[in-house]
């Protein structure tokens, strides 16, 4: 047991060994207890769980000695002697099968013949089925049946990561237990019991950084364990620190890319570059240092919208300052972006061969986004297109300038973000050529809708659309459900062609404005109340008193 490695030297014995699966493991032995095991047993979960580990305690539980003769004593300091066939995977009774290696019927066939016979030695006859989901269509089939009915002494326990692979026939037939990712504070906590067992020195920083890389996998965990306990035999027993984790594993320090962040929302070029360039040179792995990019967006996010972070496993005190010092330049729209466009990079890493040139160019492109975002006066002023999207609470939608060969870089970093929509290109040179119309009040802007007959629009503008404020150039309004998505976009190229000049659509959170169609109604009320009150209207009453005054039309 000395020379194994740790992933198997410290794998659950009993049920009370695993780890974080406390409710599953109690649910199964009560039913072993109570005599009410099912037919087959279906287990799923990410790798390194535990699914094979619990299997084959499953397959103990229900063969061992004690069950038989309870003078019997089975422990982890001494199993019996089934106990002990089974850990060596050399019991008769307790076969083990890999789906990926027997996908075929043929297998199945020979397993449901085997599946015949009653047990040498033990009370069942067990078949354990890892990675099912990579059984055919045909091997499935083949084995409804013996699943639904097996022999009273046969059990089936089948594990797999896929099981959405699974047809719906086949979990139908097992009980199923599905196996959480362990949570971080318990992976700690194991990780140092395994480390003081075998006189490791590692600090707990770089513990909670093998918990947090493992994404929940207890074999993933104790076998980066593994390898940093041997990297500290090499380096003369030296105490393990987080760095080393990280250069190990090829992870940048997250303190180090939140200051990159700084840079980048600061629009310094230059020194993003630079940091990037330090992180590249100390090991930086490509799809790891855009995986962190995404944790430090979420954790920006979560202090934009929540307040304070509370403190976790996961973020340090120093990090904690610098994301609470860094988040008053970025906003939600600005991470929207940034982690639609990360996103894009880690597919990216995929055509692309150099990963290198793949970030720094990632990194241009975030600085670019940024300095779009700051700068937006000075960019409506060259004509560069704003992003639009009317579910933000601003809307700017401006076109381009009239000289239509300048180069839209914003638009060749975004366009497969998805996320930036311009408005289409409009030859300006004609314009010129036509009359300039002056639009000096919302209703103008509806007459000319009219006059135009561009009738979605006035009916839009009418309808739709409550007027907030109205000034040249600039117009304030909110909107009900109803409003056409197309709407800003369509206003803001019909205002361009009429009057020639750029104007900006913004969206008001003002919800006691109202459309042009209700102020009409709402004066139409008033006007039928006042009249109501005229003698002309108590006469007509008093002589039709059924009748009812739903219109006033004056005529000319």
């Amino acid at each position: 047991m000395t020379n194994k490695i740790l992933a198997l030297k410290y794998r659950p014995q009993e049920f009370k060994d695993l780890i974080g699966q406390e409710v599953m493991a109690q649910t199964i032995i009560n039913a072993i207890k109570l005599n009410k095991t099912p037919n087959a047993y279906l287990l799923t979960g990410i790798r390194g769980i535990g699914k094979t580990t619990t299997a084959r305690l499953i397959a103990k539980a229900l063969n061992c000695e004690k069950n038989k003769n309870q003078k019997i004593k089975c422990s982890s300091e001494n199993f019996c002697s089934s106990c002990k066939e089974i850990i060596r995977s050399s019991h008769i009774d307790v076969l083990e099968m890999d789906a990926a290696s027997k996908t075929g019927i043929d297998d199945v066939r020979e397993l449901i013949e085997n599946s015949k016979y009653s047990p040498t030695s033990a009370n069942y006859k067990i078949f354990i089925i890892d990675e099912v989901h990579m059984l055919s269509k045909q091997a499935f089939n083949g084995l409804l049946k013996t699943l639904e009915e097996p022999p009273p002494s046969l059990k089936f326990i089948l594990a797999t990561t896929e099981v959405r692979k699974i047809p719906v026939t086949i979990l139908s037939r097992c009980q199923r237990f599905d196996l959480k990712r362990v949570s971080i504070d318990k992976l700690c906590l194991h990780l140092k019991n395994i480390s003081n067992k075998e006189n490791g020195k590692i600090t707990d920083n770089a513990i909670k950084l093998i918990a947090r890389a493992s994404e929940g996998s207890v074999r993933d965990s104790i076998s980066l364990l593994d390898r940093a306990l041997i990297s500290q035999t090499i380096k003369d027993n030296q105490q393990i620190e987080e760095k080393d984790v990280r250069e190990m594993l090829g992870l940048a320090d997250k303190s180090k890319i939140i200051l990159l962040f700084k840079e980048v929302l600061c629009g310094n070029e230059k020194e993003a570059l630079k940091n990037l360039d330090e992180l590249i040179i100390n090991g930086l792995d490509a799809k790891n240092f855009l995986n962190d990019i995404l944790e430090v967006l979420y954790l920006f996010s979560r202090k934009i919208n929540l307040g304070p972070i509370e403190k976790d496993l996961s973020i340090s005190e120093g990090e904690l300052k610098l994301i609470d010092q860094y988040s008053k330049n970025i906003d939600m729209q600005d991470v929207g972006l940034f982690w639609q466009l990360t996103i894009k990079t880690i597919e990216d890493l995929k055509v692309v061969g150099n990963e290198n040139l793949t970030l720094e160019m990632y990194i241009m492109q975030l600085v670019h986004l940024k300095t779009l975002d700051y700068n937006a006066d000075k960019l409506v002023e060259k004509g560069i297109p704003i992003k639009q999207d009317v579910n933000q609470s601003e809307i700017k939608t401006i076109e381009k300038t009239t000289d239509i060969n300048t180069p839209d870089r914003v638009k060749s970093q975004l366009k497969n973000t998805n996320q930036i929509k311009t408005s289409p290109i409009k030859n300006l040179n004609n314009q010129n050529e036509k009359t300039k119309i002056e639009i000096t009040s919302f209703q103008d802007l509806i007459d000319r809708s009219n006059l135009e007959k561009e009738i979605e629009l006035k009916f839009d503008l009418e309808r739709n659309v409550k007027l907030v404020s109205f000034n040249k150039g600039k117009i304030d309004i909110s909107f009900n459900d109803k409003l056409n998505k197309n709407f800003i976009k369509n206003l803001t190229d019909k205002l361009l062609q009429w009057t020639g000049e750029r104007w900006i659509i913004s969206l008001s959170k003002n919800n006691e404005a109202k459309s042009v169609f209700e102020k009409n109604l709402e004066n139409k009320k008033n006007e039928i109340n006042e009249f109501k009150k005229s003698k002309i209207a108590k006469e007509f009453e008093s002589i039709f008193p059924d009748a009812e005054l739903i219109d006033i039309e004056k005529q000319e």
